[in-house]
C-alpha cells in the first residue's frame, strides 16, 4: 500500500482504495411529471453520501413564461422555506440573433430570503421548448455547516432564446436537509424527468 500526492491511498496493486471517494454517480430515484404541481424528493437524502446531484430531462412548463425553481426542507417538515443566500449569472442569445450578452443577473439572487430559488427563468413552453441542466447539493446531512449548492441549466427562454443560468448559493442553516422539491413560479411541470444521484 502506497501513499500518493493529496494522501490518495493505493493499494498493492495500483488502484484506489475502496474508501476513496471515485465520484461516480449511483442513481437513487427517478421522479418522471405529468401535470404535476411539483417534483418532491422526500427520502435518499441522508449521510450516505457527501453530496447530491439531480439532473432535469426535458422539463416542460404547462405556464408559458414560468420560473423553473427550488427550495429545500429539514426533517419531516414540508414548509420548503429554508433561508438562502444566492448568486447567479447568464448568457444568452436569441433565435432571431438579435440580442446576446453574458452578465451577472442581480434580481433574481436570494438574500437571507426564504422564496424558492430560481433556476431558470421565463421558459417557453411550446411543443419544441424546454429546460435540462444539472443541481448539485453539498454535504446535506451536516450538523455543523451550512449546505451549499451549484447549478447549470440551460432552457429556451420564451422570447425565443437559448438561456444557460449558473447559480450557486448557501441554505443557511447547520440543519440537515433531507427533503427538495421543484416547481415552476406559475402552473404545473407539464412533462420531464428528474433523477438524483448519490455521488461517491
Amino acid at each position: 500500500m502506497a501513499v500518493v500526492s493529496g494522501g490518495t491511498t493505493l493499494i498493492d496493486n495500483g488502484t484506489l482504495d475502496a474508501g476513496v471517494s471515485t465520484g461516480s454517480l449511483i442513481l437513487l430515484s427517478t421522479q418522471t411529471a405529468s401535470a404535476s404541481a411539483t417534483i418532491d424528493f422526500t427520502s435518499g437524502i441522508d449521510s450516505t453520501y457527501d453530496s447530491y446531484v439531480f439532473k432535469f430531462i426535458n422539463i416542460h412548463p404547462a405556464t408559458d413564461g414560468a420560473d423553473f425553481t427550488f427550495q429545500v426542507d429539514t426533517g419531516t417538515n414540508t414548509n420548503y422555506n429554508q433561508t438562502m443566500t444566492t448568486t447567479s449569472f447568464r448568457a444568452y442569445h436569441t433565435e432571431a440573433d438579435d440580442e446576446n450578452a453574458l452578465n451577472y443577473d442581480p434580481g433574481r439572487d436570494l438574500a437571507q430570503s426564504t422564496s424558492f430559488k430560481i433556476l431558470t427563468f421565463e421558459c417557453g413552453n411550446d411543443s419544441d421548448e424546454n429546460t435540462v441542466g444539472t443541481l448539485q447539493l453539498f454535504n446535506p446531512s451536516s450538523s455543523t455547516f451550512v449546505k451549499h449548492f451549484i447549478s447549470t441549466i440551460q432552457s429556451v427562454k420564451n422570447t425565443p432564446m437559448s438561456v444557460n443560468k449558473f447559480n450557486a448559493g448557501y441554505i443557511n442553516t447547520t440543519t440537515p436537509i433531507t427533503r427538495i422539491r421543484f416547481k415552476f413560479s406559475s402552473g404545473n411541470i407539464d412533462d420531464g424527468i428528474i433523477k438524483m444521484y448519490g455521488v461517491v
